[in-house]
């Protein structure tokens, strides 16, 4: 299967890594400056939200359930039976980029700084006090992936978990870091892919 994460909101990627006196929140992204946001990430939410809702539903065989697919968690993952690709820009449109900034710029231009200008923006917070005046050192930058932008990642698992894992992605709506504040609003959806 296919899952399509179409971002309906500015998300954040985080990196856990800042840049000293531009960004405090940076977003991961490859070599060439595509952001993407890591499988193994989307793992994790995924677990936490079946678990979620097979306790919903009342599923008595929850937790055999959860280990089988999952794993047991920690370094001992040798039971798990679902395993993600990163989600990533597709091919076609990382080509089309790469081409037209390549036809645009001049040869020393940084390509990968390009793309991520070009695909991200910069937002800034900071605390207000109760006089209404920003507090002191309180201001922060964090990087955001722009709305509107897709990403995709295959998932390979057992033909029986297929449905209950269509299930499931559709209950995530938020993703990434600082989605109380607003960011990373997502819409999932599973694209059927052919052998």
């Amino acid at each position: 299967m296919r899952i399509k994460m179409e971002l309906i909101s500015d998300v954040i990627f985080g990196n856990g890594m800042s840049v000293p006196g531009a960004e405090d929140t940076s977003v991961l992204c490859d070599e060439q400056g595509f952001p993407y946001y890591k499988g193994s990430t989307f793992k994790g939410v995924l677990r936490e939200e079946t678990e979620r809702y097979l306790e919903w539903i009342g599923d008595s065989e929850a937790k055999n359930k959860i280990e089988k697919m999952f794993g047991m968690g920690g370094n001992d993952n040798k039971t798990e039976q679902i395993y993600f690709s990163d989600f990533k820009l597709s091919p076609y449109v990382k080509e089309k980029m790469i081409t037209e900034i390549t036809r645009m710029e001049n040869e020393t231009a940084d390509i990968a700084e390009i793309i991520k200008e070009c695909l991200t923006n910069l937002r800034t917070f900071t605390s207000i006090s109760k006089d209404g005046v920003a507090k002191k050192g309180s201001l922060r930058i964090a990087r955001c992936v722009n709305k509107g932008v897709s990403f995709y990642s295959d998932i390979v698992c057992e033909q029986e978990q297929e449905q209950l894992i269509k299930d499931v992605i559709k209950t995530i709506k938020w993703i990434g870091t600082k989605r109380n504040r607003g960011f990373g609003r997502v819409k999932f959806s599973i694209e059927e892919v052919s052998e």
